[in-house]
């Protein structure tokens, strides 16, 4: 609602859009099956010299690599650029600020990026998304076939163990 959307499905363009869905108990399938499954630890965990965990995704206002998004005006005026978002507590612990320059250096690679210093990020971990060539997340995390879940055969791509350190200004 905050920046003027309405949930799909809408039949017609009066419709107010459907915040839940099948709401009424009606599936068009019949129910979902859910299945448990066992966690799996990375293939990667912290260690002493890569201490915290980086996990990637997504953000809301841009798709994949913004082939698309990223030359939509809208788009980019809602988020021109990537941050990291880290901890509260880590940030208070390495002196960093927020909007302030850092590196994350993976086993692989490192990135110079912003820091979002945020509440909703638990001490340890780093997130960020994988939207912007210039600070892509996809530089720091595996795509050998040495880390690859060994369930879904898919490579490491959403996590890995990084470090972060203020770069001197």
């Amino acid at each position: 609602d905050s920046i003027g959307g309405i949930q799909w499905p809408c039949p017609n363009e009066e419709h107010p859009g459907t915040p839940i869905l099948h709401k009424d108990g009606k599936f068009t399938r019949g129910k979902g099956l859910f299945q448990a499954t066992e966690w799996v630890p990375s293939s990667e965990q912290p260690d002493e010299e890569f201490p915290m965990v980086l996990s990637t995704g997504r953000r809301l206002v841009h798709y994949h690599s913004r082939t698309q998004t990223g030359r939509a005006k809208g788009m980019n005026e809602r988020m021109p650029d990537e941050r990291a978002d880290i901890s509260v507590q880590d940030a208070e612990r390495m002196g960093i600020s927020h909007g302030e320059e850092i590196r994350v250096t993976s086993r692989r690679g490192e990135v110079r990026i912003k820091a979002n210093v945020s509440k909703r990020i638990a001490p340890g971990m780093v997130w960020m998304s994988f939207h912007f060539w210039e600070t892509n997340a996809n530089h720091l995390v595996s795509g050998d076939l040495k880390t690859f879940d060994p369930d879904t055969m898919t490579p490491s791509f959403k996590a890995c163990a990084v470090r972060i350190e203020k770069i001197a200004g």
